[in-house]
């Protein structure tokens, strides 16, 4: 229980964080009514939910997950494994993932599924994070600096450690391209986060849910309990990852 309780609330800050920017990117492809639709990885269903709104009347949103959650909003959340379960050929307008691809060690081949599973002229949207630099800002001295640098190259290694490219979405211009996508293009976009932004309380999330794996990776419990501190620290800044929305085309003539 208490794994799906942080899964949930791991969810519920992305969301919070990264839902505006996917939903403006999104309606930037002319998603409307009648539109069919896929949600790879739908999390708390937030992304779902607004598809389904735009495709009616008419349009349906299959939303996947591996580990779907059965309180998620919007569409019911089917469990699905991108890597392994089918896909329909054709059977798509419009797939997105948010943070998926980046987890898989078979991203390529992954990306060549979804390129199948969209008609002719369909666009895939993905949003991923170049997380391999997010320096602080504004600390309130330079052992707290030192401490956060410690914490995210720290949660960086566990991230690689479980096969995560931290860095993949600075590389999803170019995996797109070698897969087939025609028309890609990206938008990239980057905040300072302070004590009240949801990239912070996310990254506080981590501290307090994966501590095991932080430990193994060098760090005490008691600096653990310091970053937490200091990510609430109302005089603490830090630059985001860079957050990249990616669209490309299933070409509309079929090679």
């Amino acid at each position: 229980m208490t794994a799906v309780v942080g899964a949930r609330e791991r969810h519920r800050l992305l969301g919070e964080a990264y839902d505006p920017m996917t939903v403006e990117n999104l309606a930037r492809t002319g998603v409307g009514p009648g539109w069919r639709c896929l949600e790879v990885g739908a999390g708390d269903g937030g992304v779902a939910a607004w598809l389904e709104r735009r495709v009616a009347p008419g349009g349906r949103v299959t939303a996947t997950d591996v580990r779907p959650d059965p309180q998620a909003a919007g569409p019911r959340v089917t469990r699905h494994d991108i890597v392994r379960d089918p896909l329909p050929d054709g059977g798509y307008d419009l797939v997105h993932a948010r943070l998926v691809l980046r987890l898989l060690p078979e991203r390529d081949a992954v990306l060549g599924r979804l390129l199948r599973a969209l008609k002719p002229g369909g666009v895939l949207q993905l949003d991923e994070f170049d997380a391999s630099a997010a320096p602080a800002l504004d600390v309130p001295s330079a052992a707290a600096r030192e401490l956060y640098d410690t914490f995210t190259a720290a949660k960086n290694r566990l991230m690689a450690r479980s096969g995560v490219d931290v860095a993949w979405g600075r590389r999803a211009v170019r995996a797109l391209v070698a897969a087939g996508f025609t028309e890609v293009a990206a938008r990239s976009r980057v905040e300072v986060w302070d004590a009240g932004a949801p990239g912070l309380r996310l990254l506080a999330h981590h501290a307090r849910h994966l501590e095991d794996e932080f430990v193994r990776e060098g760090m005490t419990p008691g600096q653990l309990d310091g970053v937490r501190e200091l990510l609430a620290h109302p005089g603490f800044r830090a630059c985001s990852y860079t957050m990249y929305s990616v669209q490309g085309r299933r070409p509309r003539e079929v090679r």
